[in-house]
């Protein structure tokens, strides 16, 4: 599997969500998986507003257009991350990855599949915090793509 994310991916291509504020104890849609199945390489976001101070769990989670939503990205405790922290979705359903502002990993634990519909991101209390998100992608069926959600 390891050789999956080595050099050069053939047909890679990059979603990204502009920043904005944490949703308030609810989900916000940051993506959207049109067309079929994708296969994730990487996807991280970036604190761009840094939190505020209130305790708050954020995670990242996957809403199938046919069948139950899934975390991608269990919760991570958010409160007082300074702009700039980067966020690792891992894919795995562990927790999601903060680190520090100067340095954050740049790939997945490995390769992951998401299914047609939604990628949401959902918070447990309200968090004036404001982020952006990016994922590299491969299409698996024809016509599959990640587009950002409106």
């Amino acid at each position: 599997m390891a050789g999956l994310v080595r050099g050069p991916v053939q047909g890679l291509r990059r979603a990204s969500k502009r920043a904005e504020t944490l949703p308030a104890t609810t989900t916000d849609n940051i993506f959207t998986v049109n067309g079929g199945r994708v296969l994730v390489y990487a996807f991280v976001g970036q604190v761009t507003t840094a939190n505020s101070a209130t305790a708050t769990n954020l995670k990242v989670t996957s809403v199938p257009a046919t069948g139950t939503a899934a975390d991608i990205a269990a919760n991570l405790a958010i409160a007082s991350l300074e702009a700039g922290t980067i966020y690792v979705v891992e894919g795995d359903a562990t927790a999601l990855i903060g680190v520090s502002a100067g340095f954050a990993p740049a790939l997945n634990a490995l390769p992951f599949i998401l299914p047609a519909g939604t990628i949401r991101i959902e918070t447990s209390a309200t968090n004036t915090g404001a982020s952006k998100w990016d994922v590299w992608y491969i299409p698996l069926d024809e016509g599959a793509r990640i587009v950002e959600a409106a």
